[in-house]
């Protein structure tokens, strides 16, 4: 799963503002340049490539050829109400992407690491960029801001349990949507909960664990 996932617990194919990515659209998101353009477009809103390129710091030639692959594979789709004869405008179909098929993966190793490292990649950036501004943050969320290590040792049903147990106290909480950003309480902003299960098979029990 990526960038804005709904409740993890929820049937993804029952959620329409969710995809549920099958081997062509893993094909088409095995570039970073794409989940980045996904991700900018799901966090700001419809934009161009102009502006998009921008914020990516590539040229809008590179921008335009990825938003145009992603409109094929109907990932994104011009914004006609905001467009015109000069400029296109891009909006995201939809709010989510989920992957979580094993045998995709098995069927299509590269484009399947291709994507997660994509992923990885993006989710350190965005940790970095709140590093960069944690200073000039103002004081209520410096104070609330966390980058934590548990290691632990489990068995593989161990592990889903505790993502189970994970997404169920994610889903009690305010998704980040145009409806409920609308009507959340004064000062709500938009917090990233980032989520890394890494499996480490065949580590020593007495290897030092990491601060």
């Amino acid at each position: 799963m990526t960038d804005t996932t709904p409740h993890p617990s929820d049937d993804p194919s029952q959620d329409e503002g969710s995809v549920v990515l099958d081997a062509k659209g893993l094909r088409a998101m095995a570039h970073p340049v794409r989940v980045q353009v996904i991700g900018l477009l799901r966090k700001h809103g419809p934009s161009t490539a102009t502006r998009l390129a921008e914020q990516l710091g590539v040229n809008s030639g590179t921008a335009s050829y990825h938003l145009r692959q992603l409109g094929a594979a109907g990932f994104v789709e011009e914004d006609t109400e905001r467009g015109n004869a000069r400029e296109r405008w891009w909006r995201s179909v939809y709010r989510s992407t989920w992957f979580n098929d094993p045998e995709l993966a098995e069927r299509e190793p590269a484009a399947a690491l291709a994507y997660q490292q994509s992923v990885a990649s993006i989710y350190a950036l965005r940790a970095q960029q709140t590093l960069n501004g944690l200073q000039t943050m103002p004081r209520a969320w410096r104070d609330r801001f966390d980058l934590s290590d548990w290691v632990l040792r489990l068995t593989p049903e161990e592990t889903a349990e505790l993502y189970r147990e994970l997404a169920d106290v994610l889903g009690r909480y305010r998704r980040d949507t145009p409806e409920n950003a609308a009507t959340a309480p004064a000062g709500a902003e938009r917090v990233g909960v980032i989520t890394h299960i890494l499996p480490e098979p065949n580590t020593p029990a007495t290897e030092a664990e990491a601060p």
